[in-house]
Parts: C-alpha cells; structure tokens; sequence
C-alpha cells in the first residue's frame, strides 16, 4: 500500500476542476491542492485546441495560464507520480503523450540523446519505462548507467572510510608508502642526529604509520525494498548502496524488493542498473511477507542484519510483520527499519507502526546510504 494521499474538501476539488477560473470565487488553492492545480496546468493550460488532433468535447474546462513554465517533463512526471493516485496518473501521461505530444522522456529519441543525465531524469525514465519502444528504453538504460555510476563513485569512497580501519598512530613500522610517513614521530625519534654546523637533520630512521583493517566474520545484510512509487528515491539508492557492499570481505549482500510479492534480485546486486530496470513500481504492500522471505534465507542468526526500507503503510496485517521482527530480534538477529534512504533521507512514514516495530526489538529511523553504511560497519565489528 502506497502512501495515502491527503484528503480534498469539496471546495478543493471544484478548484481543481474549474482551474484558474475558479479562484475568483473559491479563492488560489495551496499545500497539496496547490501542487496538483500547478500539475493540472502545466498540462491542460495549454491551447491544445488548435492541434485538432483530438475530441474537444474530451477536454477538461480549464483556463489555466498557458505562458511558459519552468517546470520541466521529467519534473512534471515526478511532480504527478508524488500528488496522484495510480489510476489518474495513467490517464495524465497517456493525455500528455497521445493529446498534446509531449513525449520528451518516453518516445523522443532525439531528446533523449541531448539529455542531461541527473537524478530527476533517472526517476522519469523509472516511472516510464514501461511506455518506452525498445529503441527509447535502450537509449534510456544508457542515461541511467551514466546516473548510477557518479551514484556509485561518491557513495563508494564513504563505504570504503566506513570500512576501512582507522590509522593508530601508536603503531609504527621501518616500512611503509609515502601516505604513511610518520612526519612528527620520525623528527621525534632523530633529534639527536640534528647537526647544528649544517642545520640540518639527519633522518636515519623514518617512520610510518600501521594501517589496519577490520577483519570481519561472515555476515548476511539483507536490504528489503519496498518497491511502492512513493518509494522510488529509496528504490534507487538501495540498489546502489547494495552495489557498494557487495564484495566487501565478510559480507554477503541480499537484496530483495516487495510490493505484494517477493522478488530476489541478489543475483543481480552488483549490477544496479540491472535492478533498476527490472523494478516494477506500484502496487500494493506486504511488508511481512519481505520479512518472513529474510527469515527463512538465514544462515547464522546472530550474524545477519535485517534492514527494511520502507514507508510502513502497511497493506497486510500488521500482526505479521510485527511477529517476523520479533522473532528475528529473539533469535539475535539485527532489524533495522529505514524510513528513508536517499541522500536527504527527509522521512516521511507511518510512526504508529514504526512505533510497534521499535516495541518488537527493531532500530528505526532515517539515513542516508553513507550513514547506512557506517552504521553497518559499526554493527559488524
């Protein structure tokens, strides 16, 4: 089950109907409303009459403005896919594509190659993929590497600090590279070799400094990734994120996405890209199902890492879900549930069933991949 939207008074919805004509009388709309109004007209403010490629008696009474818009296509369809329920934005992307032509992300391939890979790009395509030829998507899949793979590079250097063993200055060595030299404790140790005629130091000895690394036991993580459209930002940075730990000695990595069903796509982790072009967002929500799936792919309970990523709107019983978290917490499992893994990690969720998770033995809260992955490199110590 997908976040639900907020509630419209009547007089939010006869303003959304009859457009910028309505606010003499039921005033500007704002907060959500206001959003939707801005979708509506971005798309239906516009004279499409003059195209004559359509029933105008299909058109909506609206008289938004129809001047020029900041708003971009792949804004637009991200804008669209946070404000309406399934149903009308299917009718709103086949009414941009079919009524009015716009068809910059799903069917242009000219614009496509001129585009600039960026992380709103890389959510339209997602969200529309599934209304590409096979030409479009090709070039598609190739903006997403690109997306993925400067994804990859910044979040790969904060893994690999958060992993990698912190330099003890207390231990020295003869030997060593050039990023190890010991400067202060090299001048320390050959003061007595300091010729004050010439004034200068003679270093007999150098030292370097002893970097260490942590030596892990095998562990299992597992990323449970609810794959609801309300999700997407978390969907992507999971896949990545899942990409950076695996290989990591030590560790193996399990991804498993979820609506209503299960899909494991652990085979697939080191290719994100991959992923990402198989998700199928949308759908319903089973949380407890995803959690029984982890449970049952356990090796060692007291060495794996259960993390949820989901916004809790549950859309089965809640009973389940809670009863898998307790469980895996009795036998010495870890459960962490993340509200939000993006790089901004604003969370947005259901806290009274987060609130009963916490109750069950689960971490709950919101982080960023980076503070994902030191958190992890914390707890597999």
């Amino acid at each position: 089950m997908t976040k639900p939207l907020p509630e419209l008074d009547a007089a939010e919805r006869w303003r959304l109907l009859l457009g910028e004509a309505g606010s003499a009388s039921l005033g500007a709309c704002g907060g959500t409303a206001g959003g939707m109004d801005r979708a509506l007209a971005w798309l239906y403010g516009r004279d499409d009459t003059s195209q004559g490629n359509h029933n105008p008696d299909d058109v909506l009474d609206r008289h938004g403005g129809i001047g020029p818009s900041p708003i971009t296509v792949p804004e637009w369809i991200n804008q669209i896919h946070e404000l309406f329920p399934k149903e009308t934005i299917e009718r709103l992307e086949r009414d941009a594509i079919e009524r009015y032509g716009i068809d910059e992300v799903v069917t242009n391939l000219d614009v496509l190659e001129r585009a600039t890979p960026n992380p709103a790009l890389l959510q339209a395509v997602m969200r529309t993929k599934h209304l590409m030829n096979p030409q479009v998507l090709a070039m598609a899949r190739k903006l997403v590497e690109k997306v993925v793979r400067e994804l990859i590079e910044r979040l790969a250097k904060q893994v690999q600090r958060a992993f990698t063993g912190a330099r003890k200055p207390q231990q020295l060595s003869l030997q060593g590279a050039a990023n190890q030299f010991a400067a202060r404790e090299t001048l320390k140790r050959n003061l007595r070799h300091y010729d004050p005629q010439r004034k200068r130091l003679v270093i007999q000895k150098p030292l370097f400094h002893v970097h260490t690394r942590r030596v892990l036991e095998p562990w299992q993580v597992f990323l449970l990734v609810d794959q609801s459209g309300s999700m997407l930002n978390s969907v992507i940075h999971s896949a990545v994120t899942a990409a950076c730990l695996w290989g990591l000695p030590g560790i193996k990595t399990h991804l498993i996405a979820f609506d209503t069903e299960v899909v494991d796509l652990s085979e697939s982790v080191n290719d994100p890209v991959e992923v990402l072009m198989g998700v199928q967002l949308g759908g319903g929500t089973c949380i407890g199902k995803a959690v029984g799936y982890a449970a049952e792919h356990i090796s060692v309970p007291r060495r794996a890492i259960v993390v949820i990523v989901s916004d809790f709107y549950e859309g089965m019983s809640e009973h389940v879900l809670i009863g898998h978290v307790r469980a895996l917490v009795a036998q010495g499992s870890i459960v962490l549930g993340l509200a939000a893994l993006d790089e901004r990690a604003d969370p947005v969720y259901d806290k009274e069933l987060a609130g009963k998770l916490v109750e069950a033995g689960a971490h709950v809260g919101a982080m960023t991949p980076g503070q994902l992955a030191a958190w992890l490199a914390e707890k597999l110590k």
